[in-house]
């Protein structure tokens, strides 16, 4: 089955409903740090094709919104503030910026005490910290639940993979009164709709490995285009904050630099 990119970005963004929040007065020169792990984080040339959904997501937000992009492989919502890298951002954060929060793939790993939270507990804790700290220095957090790994039954069914910690995190949200961006929901939504065969060509999948819980670049295009069109239905971003939603983005445009020591 193909798909265009304006029918996927409709179908997907038709799977949660819209919320009633005012849109907010634009901004400029804000900035969207975004804290979370692998599936969004910057990624570089050792590592290509792999590509996290923050490096494309500036494609689709306009030049005066700057993307700041601390998510780190193999991070939780723990093991992130355990290192210090919370404590990081909020040192940069400034009013009127954004702080976007995406964890659970890590949170998950119950055998590993450095990064494992339960969901109705510990990961709940955890992110209203970003919450809390982002709220103190005049800056919106904006809570997004973990995009899905490709996972489908023998009747070619996507499944959702993430347990509880999606709910806890939407309840949270509900509590504290935080936009939330519901990406596991639109982006379960959009492997079942492209189906088993075509989102091979969205993950990870290479001559020697089948990654299915990363993305190549087109898989990351589209999955910062599911961020993007949530940060405009949520009201948090302003229509004049977001482009190219309905347009295609050439994968050329996602390049991996060389690490710096």
């Amino acid at each position: 089955m193909s798909l265009s990119r304006r029918q996927v970005t409709a179908a997907a963004l038709a799977a949660v409903p819209l919320t009633l929040a005012a849109a907010p007065a634009p901004q400029a020169g804000r900035t969207l740090y975004v804290a979370g792990d692998s599936t969004a984080a910057q990624k570089y040339a050792d590592a290509a094709p792999e590509t996290g959904w923050g490096m494309a997501l500036p494609f689709f937000l306009h030049k005066d919104l700057t993307v700041a992009n601390h998510a780190v492989n193999g991070r939780s919502s723990k093991s992130f503030v355990d290192e210090g890298r919370l404590a990081a951002i909020l040192s940069l954060i400034r009013p009127g910026d954004l702080l976007l929060v995406q964890f659970a793939h890590n949170d998950e790993k119950a055998t590993d005490p450095a990064r494992y939270t339960e969901p109705w507990t510990t990961y709940q804790d955890h992110l209203r910290l970003y919450v809390d700290g982002a709220r103190a220095r005049g800056a919106r957090p904006v809570l997004a639940t973990s995009v899905e790994r490709r996972r489908f039954d023998a009747a070619g069914n996507a499944l959702p993979t993430h347990g509880d910690y999606p709910a806890a995190m939407r309840a949270l949200a509900r509590e504290e009164g935080v936009a939330l961006l519901d990406i596991q929901a639109l982006s379960l939504a959009l492997w079942q709709r492209l189906g088993v065969e075509e989102t091979k060509a969205y993950f990870n999948w290479t001559a020697t490995e089948q990654d299915n819980t990363h993305f190549n670049p087109p898989g990351a295009i589209a999955v910062a285009r599911l961020v993007a069109g949530e940060l405009l239905r949520a009201r948090v971003l302003a229509p004049r904050d977001v482009r190219r939603l309905d347009d295609e983005i050439p994968a050329s445009w996602i390049t991996w630099p060389e690490a710096t020591a």
